[in-house]
């Protein structure tokens, strides 16, 4: 049985997105990758017609675990920027009850970055710590390797805990940096994508498809 909350709303446009899925595992081949682990891939792949990323992507032995675990109970989102934020879809959100916060545009974390001489993406960070979201929550970062870095900072040096990150920055000035940084971290579960490939877009289907295992896996239950 199909999944109600995080599937396209009409049939045609279920019909559109599993014929799809159905070419992506065919022209994908063999991959090394787990099945829930696959089902963040392909729709990564399906998202931006790009196979490399089967490949590219990374995970953790308990990201997906930990991502589910973090769904159910209703984590925060914490974006690095409007974009990922305004990409997820509100109703799959709500369904397990979670919102998103972003803090790229912040006035505070704007005039902090200028006296600071940093970015508003490490200030939009240290904001959200203040705030007591990166504890437990699901941290997504699609453009910002500084973001990704100060979360990786924090880790280390604050004792900073989120549930899992999303780290996928896309660049070429510390982008495949952030994220192998971020590899070697074993107390936070993390996905990744190795090298400069990134972007908001391909975190927004990452989290899709975590979503949906959440939903197919509340089925069962």
């Amino acid at each position: 049985m199909s999944n109600v909350i995080t599937e396209q709303l009409t049939r045609v446009g279920q019909q559109i997105e599993h014929d799809s899925f159905a070419i992506v595992d065919a022209e994908a081949g063999i991959h090394q990758y787990t099945h829930s682990q696959w089902q963040v891939v392909r729709r990564m792949i399906h998202a931006t017609a790009d196979f490399e990323f089967n490949g590219l992507t990374r995970f953790h032995d308990r990201a997906i675990e930990a991502g589910l675990v973090a769904i159910n109970r209703s984590a925060a989102i914490v974006a690095d920027v409007e974009m990922i934020c305004v990409g997820l879809s509100q109703p799959r959100l709500s369904h397990f009850g979670m919102k998103t916060y972003h803090f790229i545009a912040d006035d505070v974390v704007i005039a902090q970055a200028r006296a600071e001489n940093t970015t508003r993406a490490v200030q939009a960070m240290r904001k959200a710590k203040q705030n007591g979201l990166l504890d437990g929550a699901i941290v997504a970062i699609g453009n910002a390797p500084t973001a990704l870095l100060e979360v990786e900072r924090m880790i280390k040096e604050e004792g900073v805990k989120p549930a899992l990150i999303i780290g996928m920055p896309v660049g070429f000035v510390s982008a495949a940096e952030s994220k192998e940084a971020v590899s070697h971290i074993d107390s936070v579960p993390w996905i990744i994508t190795n090298g400069r490939k990134g972007g908001s877009t391909l975190v927004v289907a990452a989290i899709h498809a975590v979503l949906a295992l959440a939903e197919a896996a509340q089925k069962t239950t």
